[in-house]
């Protein structure tokens, strides 16, 4: 059943960080049979460091003008159809939004702050996390920025359980979204 659901775009991977972007997007990829793409892995391949040595030297302004410049270069790249994974403040860049919004078809990976606080705990590659109260500044990103995730194509909302159920519900969640766009134009 492999690739049962006809993409035309993009599929872009939207949420806080610790929401499962990056191994939802990979199994999605997997699944539909098309490449995956982390985009910060893109920027570190772009600027030569880490994205947390981007924001340490550079600043959070520099880091988002660079990962504007190389999304647009993924979304506009082929193979046009592809899973890309976004940092957790992309989508909330007007300019990527929008860029998004038009040319892919976005999923906001929803958690609460208690899964989310679970998931990035233990990591150091979180720049915003680092050397602070992780649970604190994760309710703020929460309260600045789910309504603008809200903005996203689709919204799945993530729970602690394993990447096959998950996926299973992406999966589901795009399938309809998909065939609710095919009878709007029918």
């Amino acid at each position: 059943m492999k690739n049962e659901i006809k993409l035309e775009k993009p599929i872009v991977m939207v949420g806080l960080m610790g929401a499962g972007k990056t191994s939802i997007g990979r199994a999605l990829a997997h699944h539909l049979g098309v490449p995956f793409v982390d985009s910060d892995k893109e920027i570190e391949r772009a600027a030569g460091c880490s994205v947390v040595d981007i924001f340490s030297m550079y600043g959070e302004k520099e880091f988002r003008r660079v990962e504007e410049r190389v999304v647009r270069r993924l979304l506009d790249s082929e193979p046009r159809v592809k899973v890309l994974s976004t940092g957790e403040g992309a989508f909330i860049t007007p300019e990527i939004r929008e860029k998004v919004l038009s040319d892919a078809i976005s999923i906001w990976l929803k958690a609460d702050l208690d899964l989310l606080v679970k998931r990035t705990q233990f990591r150091d590659t979180r720049p915003q996390l680092l050397h602070t109260d992780s649970k604190k500044i994760l309710a703020q990103l929460i309260a600045e920025r789910y309504n603008t995730y809200a903005m996203a194509d689709i919204t799945v909302e993530t729970f602690d359980e394993n990447l096959r159920k998950t996926l299973g519900t992406v999966i589901d969640a795009l399938r309809e979204h998909i065939n609710q766009k095919g009878k709007k134009h029918e």
